[in-house]
């Protein structure tokens, strides 16, 4: 695996796969930090492109695009979104950079927001005859926002950036009811601490295997993306 940003051209060879991190710079409820999405992303691609390293595929991960479509968020001071039609011309540019060498580029998306432009955007890509895609990072049973799951994911991977006196229990009833009231009134509408979730009860061992299910999870949905056969191997 090669870190871009810390890379020296003449080290990059050449490449069969490029990871971009997609996040956010958003509030995440008052205990966790606004570049939560991006931490999170950027770990998903890492441990992707680790399990692919063995796989022998050349892997490059991308710094993340700390910018998505927040704008569910804006009510809350600090959060700096750029909107779906921005997020979709950025991702397009950047895939067409990328492709210029490398074959084959994939986003690792942490942030739900970022999703209508994402999906526009590759297939957007796809049209033009690039071998782009994405996958999410997810895990099943986690809550929406800044609740247990990605409290857990903070305590595991940047603790310093977590304050626990500040975690507070949010609204809790379940993101599809939630959904026709937060399109309406945006997220402090209908929870005014930012949280969508209970921080109750996380901790950094349930962050470490969290993780290890994003990347699984990851590992999974590219090993369903046409032209990336080999990474079943890493999936297993």
């Amino acid at each position: 695996m090669t870190e871009l940003a810390q890379a020296h051209w003449p080290a990059l060879g050449a490449p069969e796969l490029v990871l971009v991190p997609l996040g956010s710079t958003e509030q995440h409820g008052p205990h966790l930090p606004f570049d939560t999405d991006a931490v999170i992303a950027t770990a998903v691609a890492r441990g992707l492109a680790e399990r692919l390293r063995v796989a022998s595929i050349a892997v490059v991960v991308a710094p993340a695009l700390p910018y998505g479509a927040s704008g569910e968020h804006q009510d809350f001071p600090g959060t700096t979104s750029i909107g779906e039609e921005a997020l979709a011309l950025v991702i397009v540019e950047l895939a067409r950079s990328l492709r210029t060498w490398a074959p084959r580029v994939v986003f690792v998306n942490g942030h739900g927001g970022n999703v209508r432009a994402l999906t526009d955007a590759v297939a957007q890509l796809v049209e033009e005859g690039h071998d782009a895609a994405w996958v999410p990072c997810g895990v099943a049973g986690g809550d929406a926002h800044a609740g247990r799951t990605e409290t857990s994911l903070l305590l595991h991977l940047a603790p310093a950036s977590v304050d626990l006196a500040a975690a507070e229990r949010g609204v809790v009833t379940p993101i599809g009811e939630l959904l026709p009231e937060l399109r309406r009134q945006g997220v402090r509408g209908v929870a005014p601490n930012g949280v969508l979730g209970d921080p109750t009860g996380a901790s950094a061992a349930e962050g470490a295997r969290l993780l290890a299910a994003m990347v699984d999870a990851a590992a999974g949905a590219l090993n369903g993306i046409n032209g990336i056969a080999a990474a079943r191997d890493a999936a297993t």
